[in-house]
């Protein structure tokens, strides 16, 4: 049996396998509810055989939400549509988790895939069409160059700062009544805590911001709210951008420093990525962050490698080699959302126990009829 088709356990989850969906913004809510888009969008990676399915950024609060069209869980009404997914990726074999967020200033930006603030007043009224200024460490906009889509933000004082801690812990307690097994805190892609963490968005001078110890403590504080709500048998991840990828900003020490802070106030596992500023200089490439995972599981905590790891010989020499214990896919789960069932033939052979029970045999049976996938 490969690494990869293994269960792992966070406290009292299991997960039939190290592989993961990443959250990935489907900018298709509503007012922050979820509709038929995101349960057939996220039931389909269960069929496929993920072992952990993680849903999009989800604002905490309206404002925090990246734009107009994403998952919201700042209000009781908001839980019944995330718990028909939750509900559906169990009974399918996956476990649930949530991504709860701030995006910060990169707040109230236009819907990614119109490309820019060009609906018409129809469009307006059929999506729920919402305009804001967003809040931040400092009014500092992510790109000056292009105020058009990032706005100048206001700077959060300290009663927006406790009050935004507070929703934090408000949609966790949401998320568990709707049944997920994981949260994920947002702390990467240079949205809100990213913002506190980097010197590149964070020029406060009182106790959120200056040195390194400051500039942590907002992400922290989040940290300790969210754990003390989040049940104790469940599993509490973070996401961070391992570093900026920019001169002058945070670095993969710095992450190696906050790894050690998270570990000891209960977070189980961090989901390493990169990148958040405007002057992000890294280039994509296969496997490009496999590198960051290693550096912040040397500290003592477990890791989940994300970004373009696209074939199951990767994902494999990955944990083999330990630079993570789980594998993230993003674009490559959208593109085949039976990424697992394929890679687990391609390491382990003749498996079809991934696949549906209302399909396994009949892929069995074909692959029998065309002399493929079989024992040698």
């Amino acid at each position: 049996m490969s690494q990869l088709f293994s269960p792992y356990t966070l406290r009292d989850l299991t997960l039939r396998n190290r592989t993961v969906v990443a959250p990935m913004c489907q900018y298709t809510a509503k007012h922050g509810y979820a509709n038929d888009w995101h349960f057939v969008h996220l039931g389909r990676f269960a069929l496929g055989g993920f072992g952990l399915v993680i849903l999009e950024a989800t604002g905490v609060n309206p404002e925090g939400r990246i734009s107009y069209g994403d998952l919201g869980l700042w209000e009781d009404g908001q839980i019944a549509p995330l718990k028909r997914i939750v509900d559906f990726l169990h009974d399918e074999g996956s476990a649930a988790g949530i991504q709860l967020a701030h995006a910060g200033r990169k707040a109230s930006t236009p819907i990614w895939w119109r490309g820019g603030f060009n609906e018409t007043e129809a469009d307006r009224a059929s999506y729920g069409f919402e305009h804001w200024v967003p809040v931040a460490p400092s009014a500092i906009s992510h790109n000056p160059e292009q105020l058009d889509v990032y706005q100048v933000p206001t700077a959060l004082d300290e009663a927006g700062i406790r009050q935004t801690i507070q929703d934090f812990a408000d949609a966790t307690r949401r998320a568990d009544e709707a049944g997920f097994d994981v949260v994920e805190i947002h702390g990467a892609h240079g949205y809100l805590i990213n913002q506190f963490l980097s010197p590149i968005a964070n020029k406060r001078t009182d106790s959120y911001g200056g040195n390194l110890e400051n500039r942590m403590r907002f992400a922290l504080e989040v940290t300790d709210a969210v754990r003390a709500v989040w049940p104790k048998h469940k599993p509490l991840l973070m996401r961070i951008s391992t570093t900026d990828g920019a001169e002058g900003g945070w670095t993969v020490e710095d992450s190696q420093v906050l790894a050690k802070e998270l570990k000891a106030r209960g977070v189980d596992a961090i989901h390493c990525s990169s990148g958040g500023v405007a002057t992000y200089g890294l280039k994509a490439a296969p496997l490009y962050q496999v590198a960051f995972a290693k550096a912040v599981r040397e500290t003592g905590i477990p890791t989940i490698a994300v970004g373009l790891i696209n074939t199951p010989e990767e994902a494999e020499s990955i944990l083999a080699n330990g630079e993570a214990d789980l594998v993230a896919l993003a674009r490559g789960a959208l593109e085949d959302p039976n990424w697992p069932v394929h890679a687990h033939h391609a390491l382990d052979g003749a498996e079809y126990d991934l696949w549906p029970k209302q399909a396994r045999l009949r892929i069995r049976d074909k692959d029998r009829a065309l002399g493929i996938r079989q024992p040698a």
